[in-house]
């Protein structure tokens, strides 16, 4: 298992020391949502924290959305094995979302709560930098989806200061792909809490994962040719450091 993790620590340390995630002294808090993506994010940064030379600290903060059947024990129990402090912010962001505003687009308003939960109490706590689950297929994805439904060129940053609430939002993950996520994390036998949103599978992100997966079969390389167009061009904030040390020279 630690044979696992090491490699998949040094996908995540890839991220981090090309985009200059974490600095000494940071304070960091991950938001765990109890999804695989955050929980292996934890562990990776947990076992990152051991041996990278900046110290830093860490704290997993878990926003409950107000779902009965979601349980985040097992989560507060790998965070306890883990020796990392584990903050639970309940909230009533189902029934807001979902029986007050009944959404008509129900994702953005989501994300916003949950975005500000998280900054609220990261800032309670005195962390700096939030590290979120994002990964590469999700950058992928929110490119196209903000090129097809929108008609901008865009894509959230790997590095985002937040200059409203004075913190920095990290994506440490974005060089690990979601099938190796998925595997590492079923290897690593991470308690994974199911969500029941029923928006899970309506929604527009959804749609263009099954868009991408079919054109994949034509182009299998269709992933990795937007990935790096990304860091090429490159989109504001996607340069990693070489191609920074490079462009300066």
């Amino acid at each position: 298992m630690n044979d696992i993790l090491n490699n998949f620590t040094s996908i995540v340390r890839k991220g981090v020391d090309e985009y200059r995630m974490i600095d000494d002294g940071d304070a960091v808090a991950v938001g765990v949502s109890g999804g695989k993506d955050s929980l292996l994010l934890l562990c990776a940064l947990r076992h990152l924290q051991q041996f990278y030379p900046k110290q830093f600290s860490l704290r997993a903060i878990t926003v409950e959305l107000g779902f009965p059947e979601m349980d985040f024990a097992p989560v507060a129990e790998l965070c306890r094995r883990l020796g990392v402090p584990h903050t639970r912010i309940p909230t009533d962001i189902r029934e807001v979302v979902f029986d007050v505003r009944r959404e008509p687009n129900p994702c953005a308003l989501c994300a916003k709560m949950r975005r500000g939960a998280l900054n609220t109490a990261m800032k309670e706590f005195g962390c700096n930098k939030l590290a979120l689950g994002h990964h590469y297929d999700d950058a992928v994805e929110t490119f196209l989806m903000s090129l097809l439904l929108e008609g901008r060129i865009s894509c959230f940053k790997p590095v985002t200061y937040m200059s409203r609430m004075d913190v920095w939002q990290i994506r440490p993950m974005i060089y690990a792909g979601e099938e190796k996520i998925a595997a590492v994390a079923a290897a690593l036998r991470l308690p994974v809490v199911e969500n029941p949103c029923p928006e899970d599978k309506a929604s527009k992100r959804y749609e263009i994962k099954r868009l991408l997966a079919q054109l994949g079969e034509d182009y299998p390389d269709l992933r990795s040719k937007v990935f790096g167009a990304m860091q090429r061009h490159p989109l504001e904030g996607w340069a990693p450091t070489p191609l920074r040390k490079e462009k300066d020279e």
